[in-house]
């Protein structure tokens, strides 16, 4: 989408560093990746330490560095055309570079797709819940989607617009290098295991993703949706396999 306001520029790209920074990036690529009007803005923006040099030593740096030009790549993609006309932003990601545990889901909503930052609003404090049940805050774990931008109407993606962003979720997760991975949902926990099987059949056990165990569960906003209550008890049993995996204590259910 053409933007020709020099004071929607700086509203983008100021958008778009606070999800950087949520991200766990803090160095952005060469403005010579940038368009020459947000370059302009970068400069003023990030100040003099935020430039990254040829070589970066600190392998914690590096990986840093990496996760800062894929979230800008990722920002200027256009591949899905009828999702780059219709998205605010892209949504990247949120957490720790180190994060113990990734939790992904499909695609941004409208309020993910508002705010640049996964899993906010309602299912947000739903997932927070989730995550707090097992010991953890969620300033502690890393939240990404397999989706960068918003489906119109929040529609499932279709399978060229995962084939799109397959590369760019794959290099994401390879630099935050999670320990453990928790799909949530039947789309993401087929898309993860590659097993065309329902939900029911994927939960209870652990399967790999990447090398790194993976566990699959309901999506926070299938439990919030649920009149029954069976999900919630069902997400706790699975969490519950999650920390048995992980060698940690299980907690009482914070609800």
């Amino acid at each position: 989408m053409a933007v020709n306001n020099p004071q929607d520029w700086c509203w983008q790209l100021r958008h778009h560093l606070a999800s950087l920074q949520a991200a766990g990036v803090l160095f952005l690529p060469r403005a010579e990746a940038l368009t020459p009007e947000m370059a302009v803005l970068a400069a003023d923006a990030t100040g003099p330490h935020d430039s990254v040099t040829n070589e970066v030593s600190d392998p914690r740096e590096a990986r840093r560095v990496a996760l800062a030009a894929l979230a800008t790549e990722v920002a200027a993609c256009s591949r899905c055309s009828e999702l780059f006309a219709s998205r605010t932003q892209t949504v990247f990601g949120t957490g720790p570079l180190d994060a113990a545990i990734a939790f992904v889901g499909v695609a941004p909503d409208s309020e993910e797709d508002a705010h640049g930052e996964p899993f906010v609003g309602r299912i947000g404090q739903r997932l927070n819940r989730m995550i707090a049940a097992c010991g953890f805050t969620r300033e502690q774990v890393y939240l990404l989607n397999i989706i960068k931008c918003r489906t119109p109407k929040n529609r499932v993606p279709t399978n060229a617009e995962c084939l799109n962003c397959r590369d760019y979720f794959q290099r994401q997760f390879d630099v935050i290098a999670p320990q453990y991975v928790v799909a949530l949902g039947a789309f993401v926990a087929k898309l993860l295991t590659h097993k065309n099987v329902p939900l029911a059949e994927l939960r209870g056990v652990v399967h790999q993703y990447r090398g790194k165990p993976l566990i699959c569960t309901h999506h926070p906003k299938d439990i919030d949706n649920d009149k029954t209550d069976m999900l919630r008890r069902q997400t706790w049993e699975d969490l519950k396999l999650l920390l048995r995996t992980m060698g940690r204590p299980i907690p009482h259910p914070a609800g």
